[in-house]
């Protein structure tokens, strides 16, 4: 059990350093100078959007056998340790047409919808498909979001100009494909190939 919350929040963690939603972070924190709305926008959004991408890995997961299961999850893993390899960009407007509503609203509007498609929505898909504990698997997501993302809105422009993102970006797609390579043993493992 105590996995299926370590794992998620390690690799979140990782995965978003230098993430867009990271940049998010430290934009709104520039704009607003209100870090704890802020940080409490940041929650709430994750909780909600890692939830229902959960949800969608508990519920994938149970049309697949164990072997097959695996086996695409080594793929998906394969995949966003490539994907992590790319730096994220944001784009100024995505949070300035929102800044009328607050630090909080605008927080977990942008977040909600930055974390649509990106790469810890599908880590959290991937993990809560490969992992039992559903609720351990969100609370894991979710604190590796604010393990990445709350230094940066309480340090503010500090702590993101001196982290070395290429080689946290690197360490990342490292963690996803030693998770790739994981997954594809258990599936060859479970086929009776090994």
């Amino acid at each position: 059990m105590l996995e299926s919350l370590v794992v998620p929040t390690f690799i979140v963690a990782i995965a978003e350093i230098g993430d867009k939603t990271q940049l998010l972070a430290l934009l709104l924190a520039a704009r607003f100078r209100k870090p704890w709305p802020i940080i409490a926008g940041i929650i709430v959004a994750t909780l909600a959007n890692h939830a229902a991408a959960g949800a969608v890995g508990s519920w994938v997961a149970s049309f697949f056998s164990a072997a097959t299961l695996s086996a695409v999850l080594a793929l998906a893993f394969a995949a966003v340790a490539l994907w992590t390899l790319v730096p994220d960009k944001l784009d100024d407007d995505e949070a300035s047409g929102l800044k009328r509503y607050g630090p909080f609203l605008t927080t977990l509007i942008a977040f909600f919808l930055a974390e649509m498609g990106d790469k810890t929505q599908v880590a959290t898909v991937m993990l809560a498909a490969q992992y039992p504990h559903f609720i351990m698997v969100i609370l894991g997501t979710t604190l590796g979001m604010l393990l990445a993302n709350v230094p940066v809105v309480l340090a503010g422009n500090f702590a993101a100009e001196r982290l070395p993102l290429p080689l946290i970006r690197r360490i990342a797609a490292c963690a996803f494909a030693l998770l790739a390579l994981y997954a594809g043993y258990q599936a060859l493992s479970l086929a009776g190939l090994v």
